[in-house]
């Protein structure tokens, strides 16, 4: 489960910001214990703010290192491609990115710091028996490894300036590294415009429905991963009764369509509809846009339950109904339905969520005069504890925590007044 995220000099971001996910209020179902960490970890983060004040930026930044530990090796060969802050003050200094996490009741701690240039430095720890211990650690071209990790010796002849030491590491296999790795690159995004086609940031909720090819003959592997798949198919198909309780069951078949070189075959989805009579398949493009949506979400929300991974959804509300988001706050929340632990962070202008959070769940942020994104927990906003049991909606909506877009109606009305 992740600790908290930390990061600085990244697009709005210049001085250091952090989301924690650790729990205030710990005498509750939500909050999971964690007995070698001495903390409660929550499973929802909220993100609250006005438009351009950095929310989606901090999302953006989470997606990022998680790339950035996939493509690294392959890809940096002439740049880094990080955004550092535009305007001046964000010269000249590195970009920093802090993840700490819980990983088989393991903390682990990793830190990066880069430029366009270069890795300046970088270094992945870990908290046996609550002591830290340095897994490797680089500065510059310095390389250091913990004393009985040979087998990443290799990782060393590897090493660029551009290049993670951690995406190297994890072709070694080395199971104190790929634990962290493995639950770093299993993160997911969902509302963030995706960087590259082939960059796949969430998981398909095709899997979900459509059975691979078998044979005649089913072997014992077989007839458990039948049994596996149609587990999992009931449960998406539960989840999609959620947005639409008329929907019965879901067909892919292939259909041919017609093209300018000939027709073609691709796959078709179709929702089949129950009604008092009758059962009728419909083509997936005749369905509600929040029923589409719902669909799609299914995929990347029962992959972080089954996996107990991190789920990060930039803009909640403009995507799903509002009683859908509260449905999909407690499935994270609810320790039945999220037995492993899987975390949801989102950002939202819904102030009606509000309602379904408690204090320590929600964050907000806003952009000071020189375009700098802050990002504080309203459970101590300014310093003052917030009560447990305050209306947080209607304190936000009247600007107790401040993050309400200033509106100035002056100069629009100036600008207009010629309409008229």
């Amino acid at each position: 489960m992740l600790i908290r995220f930390e990061v600085a000099n990244y697009r709005s971001m210049l001085d250091p910001v952090e989301l924690s996910m650790v729990a205030i209020d710990r005498d509750r179902p939500e909050a999971r214990l964690v007995p070698n960490l001495g903390e409660s970890l929550l499973p929802v983060a909220a993100v609250f703010g006005p438009n351009a004040s950095g929310k989606s930026n901090f999302i953006a930044a989470v997606t990022w290192l998680r790339m950035a530990v996939r493509e690294s090796l392959r890809m940096w060969d002439d740049e880094i491609p990080v955004e550092p802050f535009a305007f001046s003050a964000g010269q000249g200094r590195p970009s920093e990115f802090i993840v700490d996490a819980v990983i088989s009741g393991v903390r682990y701690a990793y830190v990066v710091e880069l430029d366009r240039q270069a890795v300046r430095y970088e270094a992945l720890f870990h908290y046996p028996e609550k002591k830290r211990r340095r897994i490797f650690e680089r500065e510059g071209s310095q390389f250091k490894l913990q004393r009985g990790l040979g087998n990443l010796s290799g990782t060393r002849k590897l090493l660029t300036p551009r290049t993670l030491a951690l995406s190297i590491a994890r072709r070694f296999d080395e199971p104190v590294v790929s634990g962290f790795v493995d639950y770093l690159l299993a993160a997911q995004t969902l509302g963030l415009p995706t960087p590259h086609p082939h960059h796949r940031t969430a998981c398909s909720t095709m899997r979900w429905f459509e059975r691979g090819p078998g044979g005649d003959q089913l072997s014992l592997s077989d007839l458990e991963e039948d049994r596996s798949f149609e587990a999992d198919r009931a449960q998406a198909l539960a989840l999609l009764r959620l947005a639409d309780l008329g929907i019965d069951d879901v067909l892919i078949d292939q259909c041919e369509v017609a093209h300018s070189d000939g027709p073609r075959t691709q796959r078709r989805i179709r929702l089949v509809h129950q009604t008092a009579h009758e059962k009728a398949p419909l083509d997936f493009a005749a369905e509600s846009a929040g029923t589409r949506t719902w669909f799609h979400l299914i995929g990347p929300v029962l992959a972080a339950l089954k996996a107990g991974s991190l789920l990060l959804f930039d803009e909640l509300d403009a995507s799903l109904h509002p009683t859908l988001c509260v449905q999909l706050l407690r499935l994270f929340q609810d320790p039945a339905m999220n037995p492993k632990g899987a975390q949801l962070v989102f950002t939202s202008h819904d102030t009606s969520l509000l309602n379904n959070l408690n204090r320590d769940e929600v964050w907000l942020t806003e952009k000071a005069e020189d375009g700098v994104t802050q990002l504080g927990a309203l459970a101590e906003f300014a310093g003052e504890r917030v009560r447990r049991s305050q209306n947080l909606e209607k304190a936000y909506l009247h600007g107790r925590f401040g993050a309400l877009p200033i509106v100035d109606h002056t100069e629009v009305l100036r600008a207009l007044r010629p309409i008229g």
